[in-house]
């Protein structure tokens, strides 16, 4: 499924459930997780893996995956119910919330009710008032880098407690160096594509103009610096309009 800043990933929720049965939390249980967390996969396909584990291991209604963004904000990557989605960019509008202190300088949080939280209370006070009654955070970070959060939701209060936080913990070591490793591979393969478009453009120059290969890149160059465009952006509309674009030095 397509995604922008603006479109996260919904992943269909399961119904409200009981709390787990030890089984679920098993080793073998966490070793499947492992598995199929890690598998080869696109970002989008790690988090959905990532979401259908968190909500099957701690039993709760609502699940969502954010990014952390320059500084102390965050963005929607993925979650099971648009109600997260708007309490995700609730806290970037109030400046306040659970994501924000996680991505600053904790490693997890439980709300036990919106409704008497009072560290995020204008936040809290719009959860409860969507339906959300408890919360259980989990910040996303490898040894190198704070990825995002893992947060799990639920329509009653004190619904999470200290081995659910566990579970979370868990969880979110293997999700966080999996999404890292999907998002390295994603760049990995931008950069690729990139090349290779560019290289399509020096070709075209090359027999337009009967340019050497190091010409027609400086000319590429050029009309990058010149219109304040990215090397990949002027290479993409040569390819497309066979034309470059108006040169405004």
């Amino acid at each position: 499924m397509e995604r922008t800043p603006h479109n996260p990933i919904v992943v269909v929720s399961p119904t409200s459930r009981k709390k787990p049965s030890p089984v679920v939390t098993s080793a073998a249980a966490f070793a499947e997780m492992a598995v199929a967390v890690h598998a080869e996969g696109t970002v989008d396909e790690t988090v959905e893996r990532i979401l259908a584990f968190a909500l099957s291991a701690v039993q709760c209604r609502y699940a969502g995956v954010t990014l952390q963004k320059r500084g102390k904000t965050i963005e929607t990557l993925a979650t099971t119910d648009p109600v997260v989605t708007g309490l995700d960019e609730l806290q970037t509008r109030l400046g306040e919330g659970p994501d924000l202190d996680l991505v600053s300088d904790r490693v997890g949080v439980i709300v036990s009710d919106t409704r008497t939280e009072t560290r995020w209370p204008e936040w809290s006070r719009h959860a409860a008032e969507a339906g959300i009654r408890s919360m259980l955070g989990t910040r996303l970070y490898t040894p190198t880098r704070t990825v995002g959060t893992l947060n799990l939701y639920d329509p009653a209060p004190d619904h999470f407690d200290v081995d659910d936080q566990a579970v979370a913990h868990v969880m979110a070591r293997h999700a966080a160096a999996a999404l890292a490793k999907a998002r390295k591979t994603a760049n990995l393969w931008h950069a690729i594509d990139a090349r290779k478009r560019i290289g399509q453009a020096q070709g075209m120059l090359m027999e337009r103009y009967e340019l050497s290969e190091d010409q027609a890149f400086q000319v590429l160059v050029r009309y990058s610096q010149n219109n304040n465009m990215k090397l990949r952006d002027v290479a993409e509309e040569l390819i497309s309009t066979r034309t470059l674009p108006e040169d405004e030095a």
